[in-house]
């Protein structure tokens, strides 16, 4: 008798309009890394979902990137120095790692330009980033600044976890 996270893995998987969702900041891969990688995986015709593409102008991207990674069998994500600085970046990563959690949804990460314990202990440009997200919330109201600090300390779990993980290292070539 199979178990209800198999069931329910398999039951998704037989839904999957996606093979891969990319979640990256494009600020500073979208033109180089990402845009190879994307290409790349389009020519050798895995149907990738990119929410930059995907979500140009639309409301609500939070719930369209989890329905997008839903219906896909793995995410990569695309640490670079910029990840952190996006609120939405920082969304997905909670969406992906939450699905890996209850349906065992593959993940590959890949730092780009960054060290994965960069990542995990928010250093370097991650901590600019914190920085910046906690001095914004601190000026919320009190009952706001302690919604915004609970997803503070969500999201620094979140990258301690990620970098944890398997995945490529790619600091030294060019575009990778």
């Amino acid at each position: 008798m199979a178990s209800a996270r198999t069931q329910k893995a398999s039951s998704s998987m037989s839904r999957c309009s996606y093979q891969v969702s990319l979640s990256c900041s494009c600020k500073d891969t979208g033109r180089t890394f990402t845009d190879h990688l994307y290409a790349a995986l389009v020519r050798a015709g895995i149907h990738t979902f990119r929410a930059d593409d995907e979500l140009e102008g639309e409301e609500d991207t939070e719930s369209k990137f989890q329905q997008a990674t839903e219906e896909s069998r793995i995410s990569i994500i695309i640490f670079s120095k910029d990840y952190a600085s996006l609120e939405r970046c920082l969304g997905e990563l909670l969406i992906i790692l939450e699905r890996r959690k209850t349906v065992g949804h593959k993940v590959l990460p890949i730092f780009y330009k960054v060290d994965p314990s960069e990542v995990g202990k928010r250093t370097g440009s991650f901590a600019e980033a914190f920085a910046t997200h906690e001095e914004k919330f601190m000026a919320a109201t009190d009952e706001r600044k302690k919604e915004w600090m609970k997803k503070l300390e969500r999201w620094r779990t979140a990258l301690r976890e990620v970098a944890k993980l398997r995945g490529m290292v790619l600091q030294n070539q060019a575009d990778g």
